[in-house]
């Protein structure tokens, strides 16, 4: 089962990886879960099982056809204990697809590359997962952004307090939600 996975998710990969992925986002990656703990990470032309079992992560679903636009906070046991909806980076500056280590967290911020006229921080509960900038952080999810992940303001300072600098961020494509309904139903009620 898992070989066909791959094989499709190959074809899928070839596709997609060569698409103009914006300014700041890294080409030529994508990552696809076999299972809740368990993704596939395609770079350039190799491809990598990477297991996650034991490390809290997140999964982000981006907002893009095939997709959930939703975040999930997967806790060291395997339980998804928290989800919210997303919205990622516009076509233009498309988020990155792949597997990536929280190394910055600053409470307040202000994106340097794209200011707030009116000087407002932008970028607050900033949790940055690459040098190029992209970061999760507090954003309206009903607006696409330059590439960073905007989490839902109720959602945001639960994640920013729970995540540390050794939480991944999984960004990927394609759904997630097979994997996590069952502890989304246990936790929020049978949708």
């Amino acid at each position: 089962m898992f070989r066909t996975l791959l094989i499709v998710a190959s074809l899928f990969y070839t596709a997609e990886a060569e698409e103009n992925t914006g300014p700041l986002a890294p080409k030529g990656t994508e990552t696809m879960p076999l299972s809740k703990t368990v993704f596939t990470l395609f770079k350039k032309d190799k491809e990598e099982i990477v297991d996650l079992s034991g490390q809290n992560f997140i999964v982000v679903s981006v907002r893009e056809p095939g997709s959930d636009g939703r975040f999930y906070a997967v806790d060291r046991d395997g339980t998804v204990w928290w989800s919210g909806p997303v919205t990622s980076g516009a076509p233009e500056y498309r988020s990155p697809s792949g597997i990536f280590t929280i190394f910055l967290k600053k409470r307040y911020h202000m994106s340097r590359a794209y200011p707030d006229e009116s000087g407002v921080n932008n970028m607050d509960y900033m949790m940055m997962f690459t040098k190029a900038g992209h970061a999760l952080h507090k954003g309206s999810v009903d607006w696409m952004s330059h590439g960073c992940i905007h989490i839902d303001p109720k959602d945001v300072p639960v994640i920013y307090h729970w995540s540390d600098y050794r939480t991944k961020v999984v960004v990927t494509r394609h759904s997630y939600m097979p994997f996590a309904r069952e502890d989304l139903a246990r936790i929020y009620g049978k949708q």
